[in-house]
Formats: C-alpha cells, sequence, structure tokens
C-alpha cells in the first residue's frame, strides 16, 4: 500500500498515508457504501457520501418467463381467402371415421339420407340397370358440404418514450439507448399476448365480462373441442351461462361462421366441427381422474383412426413432469428427438445448429406451454395442464400482415405527428387461426 500510494500521490516516504487522514480517521472514498450491507459507513469523513454514487449498469435483465410455444409451433401461411369449403359428410356412409352401415332400404330414401344404408346397397347393382327410386335402381345421392370463413384480427401493442428520457439515459447513469431496451422487451411482449390468445381457456368466451375477446385470435381450446365438451362443461358450471341452460352464446358456440355445435335442448348435437375431447365423464367435482398412459395412447389410436397425424402435443410443464413420472414407474423413458424448425416453407438443415431436442411420446414431440390451462370443476381436487394433440397439417395461423414495427416522432423531425415531444412506437401482427379437419384435432383436460 505504502508503494501503491507514493505512486498515486507522488509521496514517497514523507508522512506516510498522512494524506489521506481526515478528521483523524482513514476513510476511502470509494468505501462510503458498503456493498454488503447496502448502508453507508458509520463514523465516515463527513459530505463523502456525495462523492459515490451506486452505479446499475446498462443492461436490464429480465426476471420473466415470456416463452412463446403456442404461436411457435402453429405453421404461418400467407393470407389467401377469408374462408374456405369442408366435406362433411359422405354421399353414403354418414360422416363418422368409419363408414356407416345401417337398415335403410335404398329404394325407401327418395333420396333424403344414405347415412346408414343396408351392406347390400352401397354400390352394387345388377346388370343394365335403371337410374330410378327402385329396389335395383341407381338413385342419385350427392356428398354434403359447408362454408366456412373467417376474419382477420388485429395485434397491436404502442408504446412511446419522452424526449428528455432518450436524451438523459444516455447520461448521468442511464441505460444508454433506451429505445432499443424498450423495443426488445415490447417485441417479446407482443409474441408474449399471442401465445397467450392461443391457449386461452375455453370458458373465458361464455363469459359475460368479456365481450371484446373475439377480436383475438380464436384459442386452440375453441378450436379443438365439441359439442358433448360443451355439454358437459355446461352441466358441470364451468360456463357463465349456467348449468342446465338449453342454449349457449354464440360467442363460445359459433366457429367460423358455423353454430354446428349449438345445444338443441340442452343436449349436446354432433358436429362436424366436433374434435377428439377425452373430458371423462363430466365436469362434476368428483369426475376429475388421473392421467394415464392409455389417456394417452386412446387418444393417439382415435385420432390415427379418424385419418388424422397428431404432429405435435402441447402441454404444460406439469403434465411433462407427470408424464415422466408415469413412465418411470414402467422402466420406461421419454425418448428425445431433434426437431427442425420451419418457417414459411424454409426449412432449417439437419446437421446444422439449427433444431432443438424435445422429449416426444410415441416419436410425437411435447412442447412445453407455460399459459397452458388445467380445465377442471372449481371443486376438484388437483389438476394438471390441458394436452392438446395437433395435426398442423391442417391447424395454421394465417397470416395478412406480419408482424411491423413502426416509429415516428420528434427524433424523425416530426413530433407534430404523433402529438408530443417524443417518440411514439408500436408493433402491430394481423393474422387469424385456421382449421381445415377437426376430427384429426385432439384434447385431453379433467386430468390429475
Amino acid at each position: 500500500m505504502t508503494d501503491l500510494e507514493a505512486a498515486t500521490y507522488g509521496v514517497s516516504g514523507v508522512g506516510g498515508n498522512a494524506l489521506l487522514k481526515q478528521a483523524g480517521a482513514v476513510a476511502n472514498i470509494n468505501s462510503a457504501y458498503r456493498h454488503d450491507t447496502g448502508t453507508d459507513f458509520v463514523g465516515q469523513a463527513a459530505g463523502l457520501t456525495a462523492l459515490y454514487n451506486v452505479l446499475y449498469g446498462q443492461k436490464v435483465w429480465s426476471m420473466l418467463n415470456r416463452e412463446v410455444n403456442a404461436l411457435s409451433v402453429l405453421s404461418k401461411r400467407p393470407w389467401s381467402s377469408s374462408g374456405w369449403r369442408v366435406l362433411k359428410s359422405r354421399p353414403s356412409g354418414g360422416s363418422g371415421s368409419t363408414f356407416g352401415i345401417g337398415t335403410t332400404d335404398l329404394s325407401l330414401t327418395g333420396g333424403t339420407s344414405f347415412d346408414a344404408l343396408r351392406a347390400d346397397k352401397i354400390g352394387g347393382v345388377p346388370e343394365n340397370a335403371s337410374f330410378s327410386n327402385s329396389e335395383d335402381g341407381l338413385v342419385p345421392m350427392t356428398p354434403e358440404y359447408e362454408q366456412l370463413y373467417y376474419s382477420p384480427k388485429i395485434v397491436a401493442h404502442q408504446f412511446d418514450f419522452s424526449e428528455l428520457s432518450l436524451e438523459m439515459a444516455a447520461i448521468d447513469d442511464g441505460v444508454g439507448d433506451i429505445r432499443a431496451i424498450v423495443r426488445e422487451d415490447m417485441g417479446k411482449h407482443h409474441a408474449e399476448v399471442q401465445n397467450k390468445m392461443l391457449v386461452m381457456p375455453l370458458e373465458h368466451y361464455d363469459n359475460a365480462t368479456y365481450t371484446a375477446i373475439e377480436r383475438n385470435y380464436t384459442s386452440l381450446h375453441k378450436v379443438v373441442t365439441s359439442s358433448a365438451e360443451l355439454n358437459a362443461m355446461n352441466d358441470g358450471s364451468l360456463l357463465a351461462t349456467g348449468s342446465g341452460a338449453s342454449t349457449l352464446p354464440d360467442q363460445i358456440v359459433k366457429l367460423y361462421g358455423s353454430t354446428a355445435r349449438q345445444l338443441s335442448s340442452g343436449n349436446a348435437v354432433a358436429s362436424f366441427l366436433d374434435a377428439e375431447v377425452d373430458f371423462g365423464n363430466g365436469y362434476a367435482a368428483g369426475d376429475i381422474r388421473p392421467l394415464t398412459l392409455t389417456l394417452l395412447n386412446d387418444m393417439i389410436r382415435r385420432l390415427r383412426l379418424n385419418g388424422g397425424s397428431p404432429k405435435v402435443i402441447l402441454t404444460g410443464y406439469d403434465t411433462i413432469q407427470t408424464i415422466a413420472d408415469l413412465l418411470q414407474s414402467q422402466e420406461r423413458f421419454m425418448d428425445r428427438q431433434e426437431i427442425i424448425p420451419t418457417f414459411n416453407g424454409v426449412r432449417g438443415i439437419k446437421g446444422q445448429e439449427v433444431g432443438f431436442r424435445v422429449a416426444t411420446y410415441f416419436d410425437i414431440p411435447i412442447i412445453p406451454v407455460k399459459d397452458m390451462p388445467v380445465t377442471k370443476n372449481s371443486g376438484a381436487t388437483g389438476g394438471v395442464s390441458d394436452l392438446l394433440f395437433l395435426d398442423t397439417d391442417h391447424l395454421w395461423l394465417g397470416v395478412m400482415k406480419p408482424t411491423q414495427y413502426f416509429e415516428d416522432g420528434i427524433t424523425n423531425g416530426n413530433p407534430f405527428g404523433v402529438g408530443t415531444l417524443g417518440n411514439r412506437a408500436m408493433y402491430r401482427t394481423i393474422g387469424e387461426v385456421g382449421c381445415s379437419f377437426w376430427k384429426g384435432q385432439g384434447k385431453i383436460t379433467n386430468v390429475k
């Protein structure tokens, strides 16, 4: 220390550290603040506090989990039309996953229903068959189609900063370029909000308070549901409409312009809009059941029987841990697989650092979503996050305008444009969720 003081103050062999003494105490200016306790030194030389200020640095660290996964896994498609047509029933054989056989005699149908024809009347005809409504005739039949439409949803977030804050952030103990920091955090927020919209609980669509919820993206929970689940939620008092209501409001029933999921006299009506949903025996408090591998296997089997091909399973971290525990008890473990992300048809190259490894079940990637809701009766004990089994070949986010950043204001020489002495900025995305095959989408809820 003697050598350091001599080199610093130019004092050599005269009085030791006497030049540092003041009021009979040795006090280092840089020690006026104790970092270990966050308080000033007791008995320090008077006035030294004003010479030292705590510096916080320019980096801003986020303490929040802002993962965006539901939004990430959906395929993004350019907006090409405001609707589409779907085939909802065969010319004969019904609209189920398998061809329906019944007892209907072709000659008696009069061309009105061919859903349950006799096994000997589904197409085999005699030689030189006549075109007539008779026992051995050829009766005209046709498939059934439905027109669906959807409208683009605008998601926007605005923020601003004053001219003074922009300047002062680069002076004193500021963060430097405040625009860059706020722009980054607002960009994350813009994406996180869209992710939240995609996993919005179905119950919120029947809440009279949320009158503008249709301005958001349509939730995957509204797309992947069924008339039977809506009926069970109604009976289990999960919906604001009330238990036993004979009808439900359009806000929860109507999807892509169709009200085919509406209840009839309080009973669920099967619809081509119905996905495969496993909610157990109902949504009463005692109906919640343990998550088992049988439930997972049965859902995958049903989806494949319908002609679907699940590409991803979305669920919460708690459910992934539950699945891992189930497999471990049987001395089995989750597989892990490299997922190579794609964007608008551009795909990463295997072998390069473009993919990420995720847990899989029967080779289906399991993607954790922090905001995945737990659907159950409020009186039920326990509960883990819902599971969505998605066939993303038929489920997409139609994008009319991709996310764009806009900014104007005083730094651009146009304070009059924003009406303030500062800058105003905004993120904006325009799009909506689309689906063309509901029987290929699945959901497991009401599990613990």
